[in-house]
């Protein structure tokens, strides 16, 4: 194997950091001293890329910045169990007041094969009839459940898409999943903001894979609600989008729509206002994820900021059959842009199917 020597600086430099990423021409390094010995291996981790010499020393191990994959620090092997997950290893010498670094690698790199997560798999609808997910964001005490006027009005829409549209259904309470809020892999670099979300890949207790279902594979149509909480949605509507920051952010790293000829509507209450406030922000983030909407792409009711009395605010979404009507005609606005949208959806695939073969007999 040729060398490739590279002084990539001065000893008594270079042992005031405990770990460095140095690039020296094309090559990527992860310099690391402890206890004044030097180690190199790969700057670049296995998993996703990340930098492994601007994350951190756990030991003689060097634990990447994005998602917390290890390797020893002068054998590039991965932590014990996954030895054999490694990254190259490069030798170091010292000579005359400086450290070299032969960036011929004196090892290979070997990833060792992983089963792709099932949200990692070609988007394909299958066949049926539309299909409306609700997704409730309402937070209650589970085993002491309260009315909630969000909650009623969207069990409204979803029981008119079933019984009178011919739509299958579901229903999504984000308040009985158990998920982790949005750890901020983006804020460390937007290629480590992955799909599947890192979380979601790591942790195979979060609960936060049923909604991305929902919404990535199985939905035509998402009719979200959320409570006015001091002015805003509730806290779990905020903490369900910070989670889908990886489906957005898949479009703009690797320029991938996971969200296609979907449909998108909302049903908002509260004892408080800011209905606008709420409703504009959901229409432009589930846009921003690639979503449709109907016209009036959303119902709401609130009493306004004085209106302390709650209980009288539950009452009149109980017993207010113009409010139950329009969630009905939500749910049925939203299942009818849904048919268009499939029905180009299809009329589009036979058309590029025919064109290829056309092309193909040369017409």
């Amino acid at each position: 194997m040729s060398e490739n020597w590279h002084p990539v600086g001065t000893i008594s430099e270079l042992k005031r950091r405990a770990l460095a990423q140095l690039t020296v021409g094309r090559v990527r390094l992860a310099l690391s001293c402890v206890d004044g010995e030097f180690g190199a291996v790969s700057g670049v981790c296995n998993h996703a890329g990340g930098p492994l010499g601007e994350g951190r020393l756990a030991g003689d191990y060097i634990v990447c910045p994005w998602h917390n994959w290890k390797y020893h620090r002068k054998t590039g092997e991965g932590e014990p169990g996954f030895e054999e997950d490694r990254v190259p290893r490069h030798d170091v010498r010292e000579q005359d007041g400086k450290l070299y670094v032969n960036l011929t690698p004196a090892t290979t790199r070997h990833k060792v094969p992983h089963p792709p997560h099932p949200l990692e798999r070609p988007l394909e609808r299958e066949p049926g009839p539309i299909r409306v997910a609700g997704i409730s964001t309402t937070a209650m005490d589970a085993e002491n459940p309260r009315y909630s006027t969000s909650d009623a009005l969207l069990t409204t829409a979803l029981e008119h898409a079933s019984a009178k549209l011919g739509a299958e259904t579901k229903l999504v309470k984000l308040n009985e999943l158990k998920f982790r809020a949005c750890e901020g892999y983006y804020s460390k670099s937007a290629s480590a903001c992955t799909w599947p979300c890192s979380i979601t890949q790591m942790d195979p207790k979060d609960e936060m894979e049923q909604v991305y279902e929902a919404l990535v594979f199985w939905a035509d149509v998402v009719l979200l609600s959320t409570p006015i909480r001091w002015g805003s949605a509730s806290s779990l509507y905020f903490k369900m989008i910070e989670r889908l920051n990886c489906v957005q952010n898949q479009i703009t790293i690797r320029d991938r729509v996971l969200i296609r000829n979907k449909v998108a509507s909302f049903v908002i209450t509260g004892g408080q206002d800011n209905v606008q406030a709420v409703a504009g922000h959901a229409l432009m983030f589930f846009a921003e994820l690639g979503f449709q909407f109907p016209q009036f792409p959303f119902i709401a009711h609130s009493r306004g900021w004085s209106a302390e009395d709650m209980e009288r605010n539950v009452a009149e979404v109980r017993e207010n059959e113009e409010l139950h009507q329009g969630a009905r005609e939500l749910a049925h606005r939203a299942v009818e842009l849904a048919k268009v949208l499939l029905a180009n959806e299809l009329q589009g695939t036979k058309t590029e199917r025919g064109g290829r073969k056309a092309h193909a007999l040369g017409r």
